[in-house]
C-alpha cells in the first residue's frame, strides 16, 4: 500500500551541532542510521516511496540536534520527540519504529561520536524507551 508522500521541503534540517566545543556533522549520522532503518524495515520503502530515505534522514538529523542541545541544557529531547511522534502518529506512522529509529541513533553516536557521545547516545535510548 503505497502512499504518495512528498520530500521535505521549508527549513532544511539542522547540518552540524556543537558537542563538547566541536562541530558534528549530522547529515554522516543520519544517513547511518538511515541505513540501519531501511535494513531493518524496507516495506517503509515501498509505503512511502522516494522520498521515504530522504525523510528519514531529515528526522533523524533533527533528532540528533535535539540531543546534542539536550545534553548542552539547550534542548528537552523527549519534548522534541513527543512533539514528533505527535505529528508521525497523525500521519500513520508507526511509533515504535520511531522509537527504533532513536535506539539506532544512539547506537550510531555511541559507535562515531567521541565523548561526550555517549551522553547523547544515552538520551537518545531515553527518548526512545518514553514513546508508547
Amino acid at each position: 500500500m503505497s502512499r504518495a508522500v512528498a520530500p521535505p521541503s521549508g527549513s532544511p534540517a539542522p547540518e552540524t551541532a556543537t558537542l563538547g566545543g566541536r562541530s558534528i556533522a549530522l547529515r554522516p549520522l543520519a544517513e547511518a542510521v538511515a541505513d540501519r532503518y531501511f535494513t531493518q524495515f524496507p516495506d517503509d520503502l515501498d509505503r512511502y516511496g522516494e522520498a521515504a530515505r530522504a525523510w528519514e534522514v531529515h528526522d533523524t538529523q533533527y533528532c540528533l540536534q535535539w540531543a546534542v542541545l539536550d545534553v548542552a541544557g539547550s534542548a528537552d529531547l523527549e519534548r522534541e520527540v513527543a512533539w514528533l511522534a505527535s505529528v508521525l502518529s497523525a500521519r500513520g506512522f508507526p511509533l515504535e519504529r520511531l522509537a527504533r529509529n532513536l535506539e539506532l541513533a544512539a547506537d550510531v553516536v555511541a559507535e562515531r561520536v567521541a565523548a561526550p557521545g555517549a551522553a547523547v547516545a544515552d538520551r537518545l535510548r531515553a527518548a526512545a524507551a518514553g514513546l508508547p
